[in-house]
């Protein structure tokens, strides 16, 4: 008996895809990015990268790691050394007493993940099942939803214009009883809005009455510019420390914090991060992460262990000062919310264009100028997404482009 040969063209490799697979968009950022390859000589202020290098003890750190061995697995919560030195930051930092998951003894755990990316996954496939809920500002970082989408859940947008604060008020009415967490991001991609002390607390007071997990996702944290929007200044600084949910007493019962080294210390691609908070939900994203990342990259752990005696203040200075030239040039021409962190502003289109957000974004391609369209971020298209993380040259090029398309001087 001889089988039958296969028909042509049987098999489609489309009918095998999951929906939630494709019910997810290609980043429109990405699009971006690829266009900037397309062109000579871009005016990129797509890019969320910070333009200064890795600072040389963090680079030697893991270049001795690598030459020593340090190749191979290390536990899924972390390189024990990096392990301490995140728990004293968090002590220094917060108050937090908290242990690398695993270790016995009460209060909040820690873990080392492979980004912030890496561990708002581990966060939302640990809560999140079919029919569950988290808030998430609006607009939001462009993996929020999606992350929601493929875990079953659903990410409830809370409307945060024209200030794009996230206020007790705004998210109240929308939680329910499905509802696992609610999303705070401090200071914020892409409005680099930075969450007020008063704030953090009412945010908190609702979470803890409505018993839902208050999470932070504090990337940026180290890009903090107004002294008005803090309420701790770190030891031997001049530069603020941005407010923080979890700086509020009891918040490590309360409250999951998300930090990273990428954006503070220009090691984007090294992929680290970590999370801490209530030790039962550290210690099931823990256990994920034994079946996925396995554990974050080696070397690379041991040499962000130097980024704790590093000293950005320099960047920070330097990126506040193109923070105030954004909003000298820029606020005179359209509506700006003062991004008093991170390294983006988000500026409405004029009205009077009568355009989009991703039409303004395609003129000014047209002009060799890069940026993001709102609706990336967002539910609407009515604003643009810059980042000053780039020479100040090219920024003053990028920002005379987008004066004179405000204005109608350029089409």
């Amino acid at each position: 008996m001889t089988n039958a040969p296969p028909a042509e063209n049987a098999f489609d490799a489309a009918r095998l895809l999951s929906e939630r697979a494709t019910r997810v968009d290609l980043s429109g950022i990405r699009r971006v990015f690829k266009l900037a390859a397309e062109l000579t000589d871009p005016i990129n202020l797509s890019i969320g990268q910070p333009d200064f290098p890795v600072p040389e003890a963090i680079r030697r750190g893991a270049i001795e790691a690598i030459e020593q061995g340090a190749n191979g697995y290390t536990q899924t919560q972390g390189e024990p050394a990096l392990l301490r030195r995140v728990g004293e930051w968090l002590r220094t930092d917060l108050g937090w007493e908290s242990r690398p998951f695993g270790q016995e003894g009460p209060g909040p755990r820690h873990l080392i993940t492979s980004g912030t990316s890496g561990a708002l996954q581990l966060l939302f496939q640990t809560l999140l099942e079919p029919g569950d809920e988290c808030v998430i500002p609006d607009p939001y970082f462009v993996s929020y939803p999606h992350l929601a989408t493929l875990t079953g859940g659903t990410a409830v947008t809370c409307d945060t214009y024209p200030d794009f604060r996230l206020t007790a008020a705004r998210v109240e009415p929308l939680l329910t009883d499905r509802t696992k967490f609610v999303l705070l991001n401090t200071p914020s991609n892409p409005a680099g809005v930075v969450a007020t002390k008063e704030d953090c607390r009412d945010l908190l007071d609702l979470c803890r009455a409505r018993g839902v997990l208050l999470v932070t996702d504090e990337i940026y944290d180290e890009f903090c510019y107004d002294e008005g929007l803090t309420d701790v200044a770190r030891n031997d600084s001049s530069i603020p420390r941005c407010a923080s949910p979890a700086r509020l007493d009891g918040a490590e019962d309360s409250v999951l914090l998300i930090r990273g080294f990428g954006k503070t210390y220009g090691c984007t691609g090294w992929r680290l991060g970590y999370a801490a908070g209530p030790r039962a939900i550290i210690e099931q994203m823990a256990k994920i992460q034994q079946y996925t990342f396995v554990c974050a990259p080696a070397p690379l752990q041991a040499g962000v262990r130097a980024c704790f005696d590093t000293d950005m203040d320099e960047h920070i200075v330097e990126y506040k000062a193109r923070r105030d030239l954004v909003v000298d040039r820029l606020s005179p021409h359209v509506e700006l919310a003062v991004p008093g962190g991170a390294f983006y502003a988000f500026f409405k289109v004029p009205e009077s264009l009568g355009i989009s957000g991703t039409e303004f974004v395609e003129r000014g391609l047209s002009h060799n100028l890069l940026t993001i369209p709102g609706g990336c971020f967002s539910t609407k298209d009515t604003h643009v997404r810059l980042s000053f993380a780039t020479q100040r040259r090219n920024l003053e090029r990028g920002l005379d482009v987008i004066v004179k398309l405000a204005t109608g001087e350029l089409s």
